[in-house]
């Protein structure tokens, strides 16, 4: 029974790990491409526009219910603990696919989507894993 107990705790330690990297993968960068005079730049998911920074403070919200969890706070049983990571980490997979979508306008025509961009995407649904394995954690 304590090597199950072991195994399903594994659900915890990735949802602040999974946020964390959700967090800062908005500074990474999510596009490249060059400007009229030649040089290439590249934009943060953070300078991208409101979206970016919004997948930033999901990525924080998840590590504050992470330790909150940690710290022993006991969530109300009409809205769980998992049922709130699982509905962030879809909020900002939301986010990065539109953003994925639909290029800044800046870099509309050399815009290319940087490794950043994906990496918060898999950060995304790693929250989102993260939330369901708590969510067997609970059951």
């Amino acid at each position: 029974m304590q090597a199950r107990a072991s195994v399903l705790a594994v659900g915890g330690r990735f949802t602040w790990v999974a946020g964390l990297v959700l967090a800062l993968s908005a500074f990474t960068g999510w596009y490249s491409g060059t400007s009229v005079e030649g040089p290439t730049v590249s934009v943060l998911g953070w300078n991208s526009g409101t979206l970016g920074k919004l997948v930033c403070l999901i990525g924080l919200a998840v590590v504050c219910l992470a330790a909150a969890r940690a710290a022993g706070v006991a969530f109300p049983r009409s809205v769980p603990q998992a049922l709130l990571v699982i509905a962030l980490g879809a909020l900002a997979a939301a986010f990065v696919i539109i953003r994925l979508v639909s290029v800044p306008a800046s870099l509309a025509g050399t815009g290319t989507r940087g490794v950043g961009l994906w990496i918060s995407l898999a950060a995304a649904v790693a929250v989102i894993v993260s939330g369901l394995l708590q969510a067997g954690e609970e059951l």
